[in-house]
């Protein structure tokens, strides 16, 4: 894309890049519960029980309720569970539960009208409703490409047409694992691809004059997910289109790593004013997905802007009822012209000391200052374990590269390859500075008389880009930025700086500090461990969301999480875990795996754990596991291997996109899972503990 093409969309898919403001869209019914406009952002999660278990989806549901859901969808595969749902829907109003419930379709519009006679949305997939994946590359002319969108019309119409006599709303999700052959021959396995699967779709709605609409851009993989959703609203507004956004990263996974994706997609987007519904996908019991969603939407609650406005082409526009309305001329502060936001591309700096910035991965820091410093074993937490028989340190796959210590001494040897931050004075008094560095203020660096040889960090707010002392900084490339802010629009705003050091041409490498006070994760009011999990997964979504949505531009040379009340081996899982959800450093296997539904044909969350005791030694390696057919294979593209549920007791192992065995019993589908890792050269043994 050249720089023409790219100042021509910045700016356009979010209101402002460096303050938060929602993005208004069209207001779009779903039963009694609205969606869009300037309602809040709903919350909705996905039944996995078996469709034809009336009682037990009842059940399932009103948990979910509870929970927090405003939706709830049941996967529809075929007719006889579209039409299970009106006895789903009859036995949750006995019970004074008026939910309004989704109808999940994929391959069968015969079932999607029927649902949709029944529930207040249903949800189709534009890339199987009426188009087929089977990973063929075709070759269309645009007479034969016509033809093809003409015979998915022909089969989508009866559908729009039950949805607009029963007042019925629709997502057209799509989902990065599922386009068609007939998109990914045109578009290729892109974020353009994945817009215009959903576009073709809205705008046959809007050929037929229905307009009760909701869009969604489903990943696993949250880069593409954001790019996606962002292309998308760019795309809606130069079509005149403003529907709302469902937002989800699909595939999340469960515990740490569902958690820290979901926020490095969802997050993300929140913070650039987009989304009007989330739903967390975790491989979990669905009612603790909720909880998941409303601590991420929730932070938003107290940064709704009043009467926000649409930013796009040097005009403001305010959306009046379901129309948008110019309102003046306005001069919008574009991002700098090599900032593409659909498009990853790595800031450039300098590599400092051989050691941060230039193509070196994102470093982590970690505060130990009011540890311990006596006792060696204080750096098991930061991936040095130490072995107090042989006196010596060994590095787990997790292991933080800078550790602070203000100006606490340590009375034991470090490892070799880690280095120590000390406060400036602190570090002044060290007899043997080696792998010691200084960290100042931006006062105190420009008035040191002494400067490290390697490495100085400094310390800045945004704001100190605008004062005196920033344009008096000397410059050498042993200077790293360890970027703060206390601003309640905390990501914008350190976004900011990265614009302002790209507009004025500095390329010193950034440490991205985010500090979370003790006041709020403070663990020691919680009695017993699973309540005390609350305050560490809002630590795993905010920091998700405010270091991962900066990562996944691109910007930041290392992160460093300062949260008290969190233990150290917590802070140190969390900061490696946002390095592999943005795919910036990976230290770890990855899985890819579904939150399970109606449709899933084992024990997904035993599966998923079973898989995970015996392969996550695998570094770099990822994973799929999926509970059946449907998205299964699309969603493993991005997959090694894939582990997915073909059968009652029946599965079938991938390679990538390739089928290699099918039909394997389940008892011994792992075993086989192994042998083909092993005989690709890809298996290493777990190391002994």
């Amino acid at each position: 894309m050249d720089a023409s093409a790219i100042k021509a969309l910045q700016g356009r898919y979010c209101n402002s890049l460096t303050n938060y403001s929602r993005f208004v869209t069209r207001e779009v019914f779903i039963g009694d519960v609205p969606m869009g406009g300037n309602n809040p952002i709903r919350i909705q999660s996905m039944t996995t029980t078996n469709t034809m278990d009336t009682m037990g989806t009842v059940e399932q549901t009103i948990r979910m309720v509870n929970a927090g859901c405003e939706y709830v969808r049941i996967t529809a595969p075929s007719i006889k569970e579209a039409q299970n749902l009106a006895d789903i829907k009859k036995e949750l109003l006995n019970r004074g539960c008026k939910v309004p419930l989704v109808a999940d379709i994929h391959f069968t519009p015969n079932a999607a009208e029927v649902a949709a006679r029944i529930v207040e949305k249903v949800r189709v997939n534009p890339g199987n409703y009426a188009d087929k994946k089977k990973f063929d590359q075709l070759e269309y002319t645009p007479s034969e490409y016509q033809a093809e969108l003409d015979r998915i019309y022909t089969k989508f119409a009866p559908l729009v047409k039950v949805c607009k006599e029963y007042g019925t709303a629709m997502r057209i999700g799509t989902n990065h694992g599922s386009l068609s052959d007939r998109i990914m021959s045109q578009y290729g396995d892109t974020p353009r691809g994945m817009v215009e699967s959903a576009m073709e779709f809205m705008r046959m709605c809007e050929n037929m004059n229905y307009y009760n609409l909701v869009i969604s851009m489903k990943s696993s993989n949250p880069q593409v997910m954001v790019q996606a959703y962002r292309m998308l609203v760019e795309t809606m507004v130069a079509e005149g289109m403003n529907y709302p956004l469902h937002l989800g990263v699909t595939e999340a996974g469960d515990g740490e790593d569902g958690r820290i994706k979901s926020a490095v997609g969802i997050g993300t987007l929140l913070e650039d004013g987009l989304g009007d519904t989330v739903r967390v996908s975790l491989t979990e019991e669905p009612e603790y997905e909720a909880p998941v969603a409303i601590a991420l939407v929730n932070r938003y609650v107290v940064r709704e802007a009043k009467g926000e406005i649409l930013e796009v082409k040097g005009e403001r526009l305010k959306v009046k009822g379901n129309e948008i309305e110019n309102l003046s001329p306005l001069t919008f502060p574009l991002s700098p012209l090599n900032h593409n936001p659909y498009q990853y591309q790595k800031r450039e700096t300098y590599e400092a000391n051989t050691f941060i910035g230039g193509h070196m991965v994102p470093r982590v820091v970690i505060d130990l200052s009011a540890k311990n410093l006596k006792d060696p074993a204080v750096l098991n937490d930061a991936g040095y374990l130490y072995n107090p028989l042989l006196d010596k340190y060994n590095m787990a796959e997790q292991s933080v590269d800078f550790v602070y210590l203000a100006d606490a001494l340590p009375s034991f040897s470090f490892p070799g390859n880690l280095k120590q931050l000390y406060n400036y004075k602190t570090w002044q008094t060290l007899a043997n500075k080696a792998n010691c560095h200084p960290l100042y203020t931006l006062a105190g660096y420009i008035a040191a008389d002494t400067r490290d040889h390697a490495l100085n960090l400094v310390t800045i707010d945004p704001e100190d880009m605008d004062s005196d002392d920033f344009g008096s900084i000397p410059l050498d490339k042993t200077l790293v930025f360890v970027l703060e802010t206390n601003a309640l629009n905390a990501m914008q705003h350190q976004r900011s700086l990265f614009f302002k050091l790209q507009q004025i041409g500095l390329d010193v490498p950034v440490i991205i500090k985010r500090t979370y006070p003790e006041t709020e994760f403070d663990l020691s009011k919680f009695g017993d461990i699973t309540s005390a999990q609350e305050p560490i997964s809002k630590l795993q979504l905010y920091a998700g969301t405010d270091l991962g949505g900066l990562l996944v531009d691109g910007f930041g040379d290392g992160i460093w999480i300062d949260a008290p009340a969190i233990p150290t081996k917590t802070i140190t899982s969390t900061a490696f875990g946002i390095l592999q959800a943005t795919r910036s450093r990976i230290s770890k296997t990855e899985y890819i795996s579904c939150p399970s539904c109606g449709r899933t044909l084992f024990d997904l969350q035993e599966t998923t754990q079973m898989i995970r005791s015996r392969t996550s030694h695998l570094k770099g390696l990822k994973i799929g596991i999926m509970g059946c057919i449907v998205n299964g294979p699309g969603e493993m593209a991005d997959a090694d291997y894939g582990y997915v549920g073909a059968g009652p007791d029946k599965i079938t192992l991938y390679r990538g996109k390739e089928v290699v065995q099918k039909n394997v019993s389940a008892r011994n589908a792992l075993d086989q899972l192994i042998d083909i890792i092993k005989n690709d050269g890809n298996w290493i043994e777990p190391a002994l503990q």
